[in-house]
């Protein structure tokens, strides 16, 4: 018997060890039912480990992970019935067709599945006799997710889901899992990209080094780690950087020579361009806008997050 719960996922101190080495160290968080929860970090920082875990894949060495109210680690025949996944490097069956391959695993899973709501939901329905390998990237990934959907799974875990797809194919997958939020999924994704997750996610948490270091909405996190403004000046005269530059504010040039400026207040703003005014100097453009939550994450792990598909994690 399970117990009712507001969350899907619930991680209590979570410790996974290779020998000496800590993969995922005392780390806790939570995941509220029905909500699209992002997992970020670096190649090596503990991710697909602790979703390894958190999938009944891997036995944690320390703490407790309970999946929709069950222990992961004594109920797993239970759970897996009720998850979906979709790992990095999702392939299939070259040669059948999209609605054969839904078929294949429904028969696989032994559940009768509404295979044309799936077709409808992913968007494939122009594509139900293509064959898997005339598929391009973007309509194999949403084949995957709904792969992973065939047995009406109450949480989807989605690894990496849009890496190495092209911009308008990755826009296309994310309007796939906003409709999977809508249909009251749970959503786990683990993303190498900022803007996938700042768009999509409800509550994001950060993971360097086997622990959690951040966790919130991606407005919380912003406005905790990141309360500045970013000026960006396209100067026609060269007087306009030591303008800035007198001023205090720390002025840097881009590869563009664009003048960057990191300031606290908006009436900051104001001041500079008012100075550039006052002497007469002049430039062409300017934007002024928040960080994101790339800036936010470079600035708590001091690391980018690789996008290069062939970096896969090796945890």
């Amino acid at each position: 018997m399970t117990k009712e719960t507001a969350y899907a996922v619930e991680v209590d101190r979570l410790t996974k060890r290779y020998g000496d080495l800590p993969a995922v160290d005392d780390i806790s968080f939570t995941v509220r039912k029905g909500e699209v929860f992002a997992f970020l970090g670096p190649n090596g920082a503990g991710k697909t480990t602790t979703v390894e875990i958190i999938e009944t894949i891997r036995p944690p060495t320390s703490g407790k992970v309970n999946l929709l109210g069950m222990d992961v680690t004594k109920k797993k025949h239970d759970i897996v019935h009720r998850i979906g996944v979709l790992p990095q490097g999702f392939s299939s069956f070259d040669r059948i067709t999209v609605r054969e391959t839904l078929l294949y695993y429904a028969r696989l899973f032994s559940v009768k599945t509404d295979i044309d709501g799936l077709i409808e939901l992913v968007n494939l329905r122009d594509k139900t006799k293509e064959q898997y390998r005339n598929l391009s990237g973007g309509l194999k990934q949403r084949l995957g997710i709904a792969i992973a959907l065939v047995n009406n799974p109450e949480v989807v875990f989605l690894d990496e889901p849009t890496t190495g797809l092209d911009p308008r194919a990755r826009h296309e997958v994310w309007e796939v899992l906003l409709g999977l939020k809508k249909k009251g999924k749970t959503v786990f994704l683990t993303t190498h990209y900022m803007e996938e997750a700042e768009l999509l996610a409800d509550t994001v948490a950060i993971i360097s080094k086997g622990k959690v270091i951040a966790m919130g909405t991606p407005g919380e996190l912003i406005e905790r780690n990141a309360n500045y403004l970013s000026l960006t000046l396209k100067p026609i005269d060269e007087k306009v950087f030591e303008i800035v530059r007198k001023m205090g504010f720390g002025p840097v040039l881009d590869n563009h020579k664009n003048i960057k400026v990191r300031v606290e207040h908006t009436y900051d703003v104001q001041k500079i361009l008012n100075a550039i005014k006052d002497a007469g100097a002049l430039y062409l453009g300017l934007d002024v806008r928040k960080p994101n939550l790339e800036e936010v994450f470079l600035k708590l792990t001091g690391e980018a997050l690789r996008e290069d598909p062939d970096e896969m994690e090796t945890e």
